[in-house]
């Protein structure tokens, strides 16, 4: 959702959908957003409860007697899910107004180099699986002109609202987490170990992490003094994401397991567990 606001008395304007605000009171100025680069070009990877600032840079083009000041008229660029910018599903734009310099002038036109933060709060701003996946860019424009004057008896407000899409896309990610647990500890030389685990992504409907089903972790082994993990063998996620398998104990050294990642969610690495092989 869109989340800062053009003055105090627009703070609850802004928070509608794209598709509920009014017509914009005066002519669309001529902006140009380009070169939008969404989290340094890395996804986006969300979790339950912790807020995920993503920087975004960009380059606008204005017309030179266009004044942006951040209050009574601002513009940046935001996210949005959804087939087009007249049938959004979901929108996450920034807190606050982004910060420009001025790195080009002509007689008609200035050009800025801008940023922004865009804070991404899973219990505000993410509500379903199908929050997971492409979101496409936008530029935007937002004026406000207030008459709080109330001598002749009269106040007014119009606000007015303009948004353009943009090249790009950023890609949000379900987090996921990975468990790990290898018995029994200690263990004989050339005994079975049973590596068990769990793999679960954030569940943007219920705020919990939930199991992730039929996915592939490798279970990785880090011998005792060696710097490196090597895959021992590839695992299928069961129910509730259940992970087990069973090893060899060799020697002395630690179980992991990692997961790549998918689409819709980000990669995971469970903390070691090491086994002291007797």
């Amino acid at each position: 959702m869109r989340k800062y606001a053009i003055g105090a008395a627009l703070s609850g304007a802004l928070a509608v959908s794209a598709l509920a605000v009014p017509t914009a009171s005066a002519a669309t100025p001529d902006l140009s957003f380009s070169g939008a680069v969404i989290n340094n070009g890395k996804a986006i990877t969300v979790g339950t409860t912790a807020i995920v600032n993503v920087p975004v840079t960009y380059t606008l083009v204005r017309p030179a007697g266009l004044v942006i000041d951040g209050e009574n008229s601002t513009a940046g660029i935001l996210l949005y899910r959804g087939s087009s910018l007249a049938r959004q599903e979901n929108e996450l734009g920034p807190d606050e107004a982004p910060t420009c310099t001025t790195t080009a002038t002509t007689a008609t036109t200035v050009t800025q180099s801008c940023k922004e933060v865009i804070a991404v709060d899973p219990q505000e701003y993410l509500y379903e699986a199908a929050d997971a996946g492409t979101w496409k860019v936008a530029g935007f424009y937002g004026n406000l002109t207030e008459d709080n004057d109330d001598s002749d008896n009269h106040i007014g407000m119009q606000f007015g609202y303009d948004m353009w899409g943009v090249p790009g896309t950023a890609q949000v990610k379900r987090a996921a987490r990975l468990t790990v647990n290898a018995t029994p500890e200690p263990v004989k030389k050339g005994a079975t170990l049973t590596v068990k685990g769990a793999l679960t992504r954030a569940d943007w409907a219920t705020g919990k992490y939930a199991g992730y089903k039929g996915q592939p972790a490798a279970l990785q082994f880090k011998a005792k003094g060696a710097t490196a993990y090597k895959t021992v063998k590839t695992v299928t996620s069961g129910t509730a994401g259940a992970l087990s398998t069973t090893v060899k104990a060799s020697a002395d050294g630690t179980y992991r397991y990692t997961f790549a990642g998918t689409a819709t969610t980000g990669t995971a690495t469970a903390a070691g567990d090491y086994v002291d092989v007797k």
